[in-house]
């Protein structure tokens, strides 16, 4: 079975102010109903404490199915964090610079070990503040932070910003913008995913 999520990453935070947007959103989303004002044991990952579904969660999604799982919850996670959609991989990466997509995968999803070798070591590198993993793109020769490719169905994101909804039926695309309204017109990325 498995534990659906969905993040909507804030690619534009930085480490600066990401408390104070993940607070404005989150004040947001009291105000409108879409979550509960009261941490409860609702989610997955963090401490296990979020904010269950409100009253009126149904404003954020497209089809207005009960969200009747214990991780139903949201969570909001600040600082720099290396986002992903858990199971599976990405199928390709594209560079910031020259637009390439590398495959990473081949025409069965079996991983191109030569493929993933500029990538080797550089999330963590990134996540762990010791550098901008900085990666060199095969195709270019350039080079640029790992935070600034972008990858194949944004299985991957790279920021100080995520909110996380467990088991909540597609968010909608009305949402997900007016969520990036709040956040001050921030790029987003929206990573889909199961544990």
């Amino acid at each position: 079975m498995g534990d659906y999520f969905q993040t909507i990453v804030d690619l534009d935070a930085t480490e600066r102010d990401a408390q104070e947007l993940g607070a404005r959103v989150l004040e947001w989303l009291i105000a409108e109903g879409i979550v509960a004002a009261e941490r409860t044991d609702c989610v997955l990952g963090g401490d296990g404490y979020g904010h269950a579904p409100g009253p009126h969660f149904t404003k954020a999604v497209e089809e207005p199915d009960p969200v009747d799982l214990w991780s139903n919850g949201l969570h909001v996670q600040t600082g720099r964090t290396v986002f992903d959609s858990g199971q599976g991989d990405a199928g390709a990466a594209t560079c910031p610079l020259c637009r390439t997509e590398i495959r990473l995968v081949d025409e069965v999803w079996e991983p191109i070990e030569s493929a993933w070798d500029p990538f080797k070591g550089r999330f963590q590198d990134w996540a762990e503040g010791g550098g901008e993993g900085i990666v060199h793109c095969p195709s270019c020769g350039g080079s640029s932070g790992i935070d600034r490719w972008s990858w194949e169905d944004d299985y991957y994101a790279c920021g100080h910003l995520g909110f996380t909804f467990w088991g909540w039926a597609e968010l909608s695309s009305d949402f997900t913008r007016d969520l990036g309204r709040k956040l001050g017109g921030h790029r987003i990325a929206v990573l889909r995913g199961k544990l």
